[in-house]
């Protein structure tokens, strides 16, 4: 079996349906390409909010059936035949979410994920707005495999994508909205996002795909450098800072599977020893 994903990378306006629109178009060139599994960055309804603490952003949140961004990639799933993983802000009921949509080929919410680690700092203030996910972990079986899909803060921790790998991933995806530090303009994060990925890539001898903003919104200039690394941490397409458009990549699943036995990661693990990683410090 084979998959062909996709990451997109995007600019945005901050008016909520010019940005949904060009995230649909960039969805449809993208299914142009071959791609059967296409990620959209994180939040693409608009600009990284959470780099203020204000309460007129929580008209931003709808509930997960009637949010834009849910409905509109619902609707380009359909019409294209791809899986999209969605992010969205999600309202539900007193309760706030920084969430993803898993949507199928038909258009049809396979399930919800609702980000497990939240972050707070300077530029990137979610605990104002987010409450820890309550969902656990996902993964989703598609036609061209079961893949795992994180939210941004949760691609730094290298126990999302075990604990992903373990429920039987075969790719994981990452949509993400990660850029320039406004306390620390001198501080570029960069290099130390992609390695961190690279290294899911390869200790879990997986496929990793990443979906970055970019452009300045306000004085916060975001990364772009979206990429797909194979199972060994190559990467086999990436974009630059400031460029849109969308990378493409296709893996035979078969291939990543014997790989990721011949390394034989998962049959040394010792998890009789591991139960202090589930330990407050």
């Amino acid at each position: 079996m084979t998959i062909t994903a996709a990451a997109l990378q995007l600019a945005f306006t901050d008016d909520m349906d010019a940005d949904i629109a060009a995230t649909v178009a960039a969805v449809r060139d993208a299914a142009g390409r071959g791609a059967q599994v296409i990620l959209p960055p994180e939040l693409f309804q608009g600009y990284y909010f959470c780099r203020h603490e204000h309460d007129r952003f929580f008209a931003r949140a709808f509930p997960t059936p009637s949010h834009p961004s849910v409905i509109a990639m619902q609707a380009v799933a359909k019409e294209t035949g791809t899986y999209i993983p969605c992010s969205f802000f999600e309202a539900d009921g007193p309760h706030y979410y920084n969430s993803l949509a898993m949507i199928d080929r038909r258009g049809d919410v396979m399930g919800v994920y609702r980000k497990s680690h939240i972050p707070d700092g300077p530029g990137y203030e979610e605990k104002f707005y987010f409450r820890p996910g309550n969902t656990g972990f996902k993964v989703w079986d598609t036609d061209h495999g079961r893949i795992g899909v994180g939210i941004c803060w949760d691609q730094w921790f290298p126990e999302s994508a075990r604990a992903m790998m373990l429920m039987g991933a075969e790719i994981l995806f990452y949509p993400t909205a990660i850029g320039s530090e406004p306390a620390e303009p001198n501080l570029d994060t960069r290099r130390m996002w992609i390695r961190a990925m690279i290294g899911h890539a390869v200790s879990n001898v997986v496929p990793v795909v990443a979906a970055n903003r970019t452009g300045v919104e306000e004085d916060q200039r975001f990364y772009g450098n979206s990429f797909i690394a194979d199972q060994r941490g190559d990467i086999v397409d990436e974009l630059p800072t400031d460029e849109q458009g969308a990378v493409v990549a296709t893996f035979d699943l078969a291939e990543v599977r014997a790989n990721r036995a011949s390394f034989g990661f998962f049959r040394d693990r010792r998890p009789d020893l591991y139960a202090r990683l589930a330990q407050d410090i």
